[in-house]
C-alpha cells in the first residue's frame, strides 16, 4: 500500500508521514518512507532556482511516483511525502498502485507564511526568491484525496493523526 502525503511547504507532509512509518513500521517491517526533499538531495535537484521550476517539480514528482511503484511491485508498503501539484500523478497512483490512500494537509496561506518553517513564502512574497508553491506557481488542492486534514500544529497531537490515517487507510482496504 502507498499512502500518499499531499501539501504546500510546512503544512506538516514530513512530521506526519515520519510518525505514520515508525507505527506501520512495528507492525509491517517490509515499509519506507519516501521524502520529496530527501529525492530531491539524493538526486541533486535542490541546488539552483531553477531545480524549482514548474519542469523540474514535474520531473522529481514522476521520480517518486516510479520509486513508489517500484516498491509497491515487490509489496512494501511506502510513506510518500510530497508537494504533489500534478492531478495526472494523482489519476496515474489510483491506476496503477496496488492500494493507494491519498491524504491531503490543508493548511491555508496565511498559516504557512507565518509560521514560514522553511524560509520560503516570505522571501517569495517580497519578490526575492521564485518558484515557490502558493506564491508564484500555483497550487491546485487534489480532486478526490481520501482523507483531508487540517493541520493546525499541535505536535502533541502528531500520533493520533498519524494513527488515524493509518487505521482509516487499513480500513478502505481490510488489512
Amino acid at each position: 500500500m502507498v499512502i500518499w502525503l499531499i501539501g504546500l511547504s510546512g503544512s506538516g507532509k514530513t512530521t506526519i508521514g515520519s510518525e505514520i512509518y515508525k507505527q506501520w513500521k512495528n507492525d509491517e517491517n517490509s515499509t519506507v518512507l519516501i521524502d520529496g526533499d530527501e529525492i530531491r538531495e539524493i538526486f541533486q535537484l535542490n541546488t539552483t532556482a531553477n531545480d524549482y521550476s514548474i519542469d523540474a517539480r514535474r520531473l522529481n514528482a514522476l521520480r517518486i511516483q516510479r520509486i513508489c511503484k517500484w516498491l509497491d511491485s515487490q509489496n512494501i508498503n511506502v510513506v510518500c511525502c510530497i508537494l504533489s501539484l500534478f492531478q495526472d500523478i494523482h489519476i496515474w497512483n489510483r491506476k496503477n498502485f496496488s492500494r493507494y490512500y491519498e491524504v491531503f494537509l490543508d493548511v491555508s496561506l496565511d498559516t504557512l507564511v507565518k509560521r514560514d518553517s522553511k524560509n520560503l513564502y516570505k522571501p517569495a512574497l517580497m519578490g526575492k526568491s521564485s518558484n515557490v508553491v502558493g506564491i508564484d506557481i500555483e497550487f491546485t488542492h487534489p480532486l478526490n484525496p481520501d482523507l483531508v486534514m487540517q493541520n493546525k500544529f499541535e505536535d502533541t497531537r502528531i500520533p493520533l493523526v498519524a494513527n488515524r490515517i493509518l487505521g482509516e487507510a487499513r480500513e478502505k482496504y481490510g488489512i
